[in-house]
This record gives C-alpha cells, sequence and structure tokens, in this order.
C-alpha cells in the first residue's frame, strides 16, 4: 500500500473561505495577543481556529474547550459548510510574503510507516527529538475528534524534482485563491485527481523504491509539526487496542500532510532561537559557560535586557550549536527554576530578551545540504532545531477530512 496517497478532500464553500484559514497551532506561543487579534476577526464566523487549541491557549484550557472544538467541527458537518472532493490530492503554491512561491502537495501519510522514536528505522520520521509529554494535551483535541486538519509539512529528497513541480502543469482551474490573514500572504490550491492524481502516485511509488535503497529506508522526513504527526500516531495506536471498529480504524491510520520538497530553493531552514524566563539570569550564564563553554569555541549571541554578548559552546560538546546548548539548558533547568521557550525570528527574541528576566540566545541556522542522509546516519536532531521559514511562514490550516 502506498505510503502517500489521495484522500477524499474537505473545503469550506467559497463564500466562507475567507474567514476559514489559520496559522499552526504551535506559533505565537509567547505572543497570545496575535491569538487576541484572530479570534476578534473571526467572530463566530465558520473557522479553522474554533477547531483547534493554540498552544498559547494550552493553560487556560479545560474539558469545555476541547468539548467546544469537537462540536464546531460537528456543527459544520452538520451544516454544510464544506464541500467534498473524493480520491484527490491539493497541489499548492504558498506566495511569501518576499514575493517567492513555495510548491507542496497535499495528501495523507499511512502511519504504519512512520515512527518518530529516536531510533526509528521507519520509512518516514520525525527530525527532531519528540517531547512525549506535548503529545497527551493534543490527544484530547484529536480525540474524538470528527476532522482532521493539519499544519504537518512533510520533506521528500526530490533532487531530480519530479514529484511536486511537473503538476502546475497538470492542474487547471484553482480550487482557491486567498490572502492568509495576519502577514501569511497568499496561498492557491488546486485539485489534482483523476488522471493527474494517478500519474502522481505512479512518480510517488518509483520515488519511495529509489529512495529506500538510498538512504538506510528513509523516504519522508517530518520537516515541521513532529509533535502533531506524533499525535495522529498515539490515537491511531490507542484506537487499535481499543476499538473493533474496521472504519474509524481505517480512517485513523492515515494522517494529512503537506508534501514539499527539500531542494525546492525556495525552503529554507530558520534557526529557533531559545528564550529563558524565570530564571537567575547571572547564575545560569555562568554555570552554561563552565557546563559547555570553551575559551574558543562556537559562538552564539545572548540578548539580556539591555545586554548583549557571546556564550562561546564547547566544540567538543557537539556538532551543532542548538544540541549544546539544549543540553546544558535541560541540565541547568532540571535542577534550577526557569523555563525555556522556542521563538522564530532575530526581532522578535530580541524584543522579549530585552524583558526584565529574561535571556535570550541568537541561534544560527543549519545548511540542509546532506540534511536526509544526516538524518538516516545519525538519528533525528536535538528538538526545536530549525524552523521551515519565518513564523508567518508556517502551514496554515485549509484542507480537512473526517475521522
Amino acid at each position: 500500500m502506498a505510503i502517500f496517497q489521495p484522500f477524499d478532500v474537505l473545503l469550506p464553500r467559497a463564500e466562507l473561505l475567507g474567514s476559514w484559514p489559520v496559522i499552526a497551532c504551535d506559533q505565537f506561543t509567547s505572543q497570545p495577543e496575535y491569538w487576541q487579534r484572530q479570534r476578534a476577526a473571526v467572530g463566530e464566523q465558520p473557522s479553522a481556529l474554533h477547531c483547534i487549541l493554540p498552544e498559547a491557549e494550552l493553560a487556560a484550557a479545560d474539558e469545555q474547550t476541547y468539548a467546544d472544538i469537537h462540536g464546531a467541527m460537528r456543527r459544520y458537518l452538520d451544516e454544510g459548510v464544506f464541500e467534498e472532493h473524493p480520491d484527490a490530492f491539493v497541489y499548492v503554491e504558498r506566495t511569501l510574503k518576499d514575493g517567492s512561491i513555495r510548491r507542496g502537495v497535499v495528501g495523507v501519510i499511512d502511519l504504519e510507516a512512520y515512527d518518530y522514536r529516536s531510533d526509528s528505522v521507519s520509512a518516514v520520521r520525525a527530525t527532531e527529538r519528540t517531547v512525549v509529554e506535548r503529545i497527551p494535551p493534543r490527544m484530547k483535541v484529536r480525540r474524538g475528534a470528527a476532522l482532521e486538519l493539519s499544519h504537518v509539512l512533510m520533506l521528500c529528497d526530490d533532487e531530480r524534482r519530479e514529484l511536486i513541480e511537473p503538476l502546475r502543469g497538470e492542474v487547471s482551474a484553482p480550487l482557491y485563491d486567498l490572502d492568509l490573514p495576519q502577514g501569511g500572504g497568499r496561498i492557491t490550491g488546486w485539485l489534482v485527481d483523476g488522471a493527474a492524481a494517478a500519474r502522481l502516485q505512479a512518480r510517488l511509488d518509483a520515488y519511495c523504491a529509489r529512495k529506500q535503497d538510498e538512504l538506510h529506508g528513509l523516504i519522508f522526513a517530518v520537516g515541521d509539526g513532529n509533535h502533531s504527526l506524533a499525535t495522529a500516531k498515539e490515537c491511531y495506536e490507542e484506537l487499535k487496542r481499543t476499538s473493533a471498529d474496521p472504519e474509524a480504524l481505517a480512517r485513523a491510520r492515515y494522517a494529512m500532510v503537506e508534501l514539499e520538497n527539500i531542494h525546492d530553493p525556495v525552503q529554507r531552514f530558520e534557526p529557533i532561537h531559545r528564550l529563558v524566563t524565570g530564571a537567575d539570569v547571572l547564575q545560569m550564564y555562568i554555570w552554561l559557560t563552565a557546563d559547555c563553554g570553551a575559551a574558543q569555541g562556537i559562538p552564539v549571541p545572548w540578548v539580556s535586557g539591555a545586554k548583549e554578548g557571546v556564550l562561546q559552546l564547547d566544540p567538543e560538546r557537539g556538532v551543532l550549536p542548538v544540541g549544546i546548548l539544549q543540553t546544558g539548558l535541560d541540565a541547568y533547568l532540571a535542577e534550577h527554576p526557569g523555563t525555556v521557550d522556542y521563538i522564530h525570528g532575530d526581532d522578535t527574541l530580541r524584543q522579549l530578551a530585552a524583558r526584565d528576566g529574561a535571556l535570550g540566545f541568537l541561534l544560527p541556522g543549519i545548511p540542509k545540504a546532506d540534511f536526509f542522509r544526516g538524518i538516516a546516519e545519525d538519528g533525528v536532531l536535538p528538538r526545536k532545531t530549525f524552523s521551515m521559514g519565518e513564523a508567518q511562514e508556517k502551514r496554515y490550516y485549509l484542507e480537512a477530512r473526517r475521522l
């Protein structure tokens, strides 16, 4: 059975699309005002916002929160919000704020071929270490949900550019073409069904067969949304243990993702910075210098209030500065008060680190050359190592499917 395949696409009716898209739930976690603006703009209109739980609002969530999310999903299905397009992919072109166009194709991944554990040898693997404590709250959203909406971006290593790039010449009228809220750019999507879907599936099958031998069995890697896909996997495994409904199991076996090519020149890997709050900043800095610093090391700039400097990380502790720093932060925060957050964008990190009692680290990006081979040979990267673009360039919830 194909690892990546078409699905029955649900898309809101054209007149409802304006209020529907919303950015990935794990963005702007330290900026609740973003989500407040989004809720004010959407109001009571049908929106993906009513079907997700932003992580910025997780601390205030209770059982009624989850009931409201599930109720909105059922209501949208009952009220005919969606049009259905059976057995199809969706080809997507995302116009970013600099005018560049990022291409992808939306389909479903077989969760039987996916394993997020660090020692995985599955065909579909995580790129970053999964924090299992982050999965249960997401399972509360997915468990009992009538719909799946996805912000997962999956990567392929298609150096020949045979999978996604030909699709623009194989599709006709777009399904949707709209601006995304709050600086998200523009997105256009085309239905890929019938003969075009069959051609794409044949190319995918050939690609999977080739990569099976080239990359130690690694075929696709999760570029963004690692924890969301891990949640889908855990819900599927739970259902296998508890349900005898074959139709429910068949639906739960798959998870919707957008597949993108790492060799697309628009594909950018942005660093994810670290912000620590609630800690004794001076004590923590001295501790990090002693634990993972070096006189002549890998320079990582830091910001705290009006002060700035550079922490030199010991290159003997690892290859990637993000891994060295994260290990040090984990060790310190295991024994001392403080909270680490993961921040997209240099300017945002500087603004947040300017607050009293905050310390921010500006991490460098990582090269995407040999990215797949590194995952195949060395295993997953430290959590929150990279970001596929800046915060506003993340995937927005748009397409849906029944669960």
